[in-house]
């Protein structure tokens, strides 16, 4: 999968953001198109924070939309539809910065369940568990942010997917790692950075 430019990871967030106060404001969804990387399919995820707490995080696992389309759709869910969280408010967004995570395609780990811990990477992948009508997914930084090892971050995949915590270790269940690329703003409206959570990791 070809990576994102710093500069097209600055527009990714731009875009983000431009889309989500632009809804809040006058509920409507920009129309924006971009060229280039932006007119390929991608899974991707927006994350905002306010000061250093969780405020909203939705996106699309697999690459089914154009990016440019696939970050306006996960920007506005993510101020407006997280349901662990009310509504972002438009003045809110001078307190919240925005964060672009940009997904490789899922792909199925194909080891033994007991064998799953040692085929991830903490930095490195992110995780989707997968049973039944049941689904969780837990995007890469998640793992370091919260200085979790690799069955800490299977056990909390599970959880998140309403399943038990040992899930992973079930024949049946099945389980997907992914990556992702990071670009988020130092600041609100601030500078915008890359994200190397391998550097970063446990």
């Amino acid at each position: 999968m070809k990576l994102l430019t710093p500069e097209e990871g600055e527009k990714a967030v731009r875009l983000a953001r431009k889309a989500i106060e632009t809804y809040l404001s006058k509920k409507e969804v920009i129309k924006d198109r971009l060229e280039g990387v932006f007119s390929e399919k991608r899974g991707v995820f927006t994350t905002l924070t306010k000061h250093g707490e969780l405020r909203g995080c939705i996106g699309f696992p697999y690459p089914i939309k154009r990016l440019d389309e696939a970050i306006i759709d996960s920007a506005i869910s993510a101020a407006t539809q997280d349901p662990r969280f009310p509504p972002v408010r438009l003045e809110e967004m001078d307190e919240i910065e925005v964060e672009v995570t940009v997904l490789t395609p899922p792909e199925k780990l194909s080891v033994p369940p007991e064998e799953r811990a040692k085929a991830i990477e903490v930095g490195r992948h992110g995780l989707m568990v997968v049973y039944g009508p049941y689904s969780g997914l837990l995007l890469p930084q998640v793992a370091v942010e919260y200085g979790m090892d690799e069955e800490e971050f299977l056990t909390h995949t599970c959880l998140k997917a309403g399943l038990p915590p040992d899930c992973w270790l079930m024949e049946g269940v099945e389980v997907y790692t992914f990556e992702g690329q990071i670009f988020k703003e130092v600041e609100p409206r601030g500078k915008v950075v890359e994200v190397d959570m391998r550097s970063c990791s446990i």
